[in-house]
């Protein structure tokens, strides 16, 4: 057996370069002539183009018009505090615990995280429900 004796198993199969893209041959299910057939084609107008370009924001966000209270740990009025001083609003944004939203002294609550060992008078604050239990222990 010689080179010129070998034969392919199967037969070349033409390949027809028409359209591009699909199978549909020629104009590949673009139709004929016009802008839906070019390559790029936009309907769009420009102004939908840049919307589509911006970043959005996703999900749902409530923003409550009002103003959360400040919040304080006894721990921190056991440092700040002498016993038998007042804590109010004022006096803790004089020692510098709570800072002004939207140029108003805040309101402001107390949690009960750390001990509280000394006296102390409160005044224009509310407490959570562990607070009230321990002060309620050392203020009889």
């Amino acid at each position: 057996m010689q080179i010129h004796d070998l034969k392919p198993k199967t037969k070349f199969k033409i390949h027809r370069r028409v359209g591009r893209g699909g199978k549909r041959g020629t104009t590949s299910g673009r139709g004929t002539k016009g802008m839906g057939a070019r390559a790029g084609a936009k309907y769009r107008p420009p102004e939908r183009e840049i919307l589509k370009k911006i970043p959005k924001l996703r999900g749902y966000k409530f923003k409550s018009i009002q103003n959360k209270a400040a919040i304080i740990n006894l721990h921190s009025l056991e440092t700040k505090f002498k016993t038998g001083d007042t804590v109010s609003p004022e006096t803790l944004l004089k020692a510098g615990l709570v800072r002004r939203i939207n140029g108003r002294v805040p309101k402001v609550k107390i949690l009960g995280m750390g001990e509280l060992k000394k006296k102390l008078i409160f005044k224009d604050v509310s407490f959570s429900k562990s607070v009230e239990n321990k002060i309620k222990s050392t203020n009889p």
